[in-house]
């Protein structure tokens, strides 16, 4: 176990050397030209793992300030709040430092944008960290470009969502409504908070209604890659949110050895 952390520990380093060639440099450019200023938050206890994701998104045009604790991270909170939390789980020994913190700035800020950026890939750990508030969970095998477009997808959501709705962005089927632009999702005009990767999930199931989608093409519109198990959880998940705001919900199919999709309304 200790020795696949430490290797775990190695690629990340590795793989946010920043010298990752035209792909990334195009990227950063690209993202540099979006950001308003936005303020991200790192709480990691590995300092050089720090400093690495700061370069990344320093470099990506974001202000970035780092903790190293889950203390040092609720006085940063206090001077400056920020506009985005990335945020590790094990902080200084203690396992569950990162749920805590997680549970108490929710609380604190439900609109702020939380992404759990660990090594921990247990599917209970996901669980644990979406079921908190958090609105995306990655591990830290994640790529670059990857880290960016999520971090970046999440802010303009926030920003978004200030502005007038623009009824070209909006995925309406019946009762379901998408929005695009915010991505926010509303079944029978009930709120379904839905983390990025939800979103993505059930936007491209109820895009074409009645079409199966596989799971593979589940995590490629979600811009996201995740292990078979995972992606059936999150569709679990799915259904569970919606079933909060109607028990009758039954628009997700599963098509056995195929995938899924979403049931188009009765004629």
């Amino acid at each position: 176990m200790l020795l696949n952390c430490c290797a775990i520990l190695s690629n990340c380093v590795s793989g946010l050397s920043l010298r990752d060639g035209g792909v990334l440099s195009e990227v950063v450019k690209r993202h540099t030209e979006h950001v308003m200023s936005a303020h991200i938050l790192i709480i990691e206890d590995e300092p050089l793992l720090a400093a690495n994701y700061r370069d990344l998104l320093s470099r990506a045009g974001y202000s970035v300030s780092v903790a190293l604790d889950a203390d040092a991270a609720r006085d940063r909170w206090q001077t400056a709040a920020p506009d985005l939390l990335l945020l590790d789980i094990g902080l200084n020994g203690d396992p569950e430092a990162g749920f805590e913190l997680c549970r108490e700035l929710r609380s604190q800020a439900p609109t702020l944008p939380i992404v759990f950026l660990t090594a921990r890939d247990d599917e209970v750990d996901v669980i644990s960290g979406l079921r908190l508030g958090a609105d995306d969970y990655l591990t830290k095998d994640i790529s670059q470009a990857q880290l960016l477009a999520r971090i970046t997808a999440l802010l303009r959501r926030i920003r978004a969502m200030s502005a007038p709705e623009q009824i070209e962005h909006v995925l309406k089927r019946g009762a379901l409504s998408l929005n695009q632009e915010r991505l926010t999702t509303h079944w029978r005009d009930a709120l379904v908070p839905l983390t990025f990767t939800e979103f993505w999930m059930v936007h491209a199931l109820a895009k074409h209604p009645g079409h199966i989608k596989s799971r593979d093409q589940l995590m490629t519109a979600a811009n996201v890659v995740l292990d078979d198990s995972t992606v059936t959880s999150h569709i679990r998940r799915i259904r569970a949110k919606f079933q909060e705001a109607d028990p009758a919900f039954d628009r997700i199919e599963t098509a056995y050895g195929l995938g899924y999709r979403w049931l188009a309304d009765a004629a």
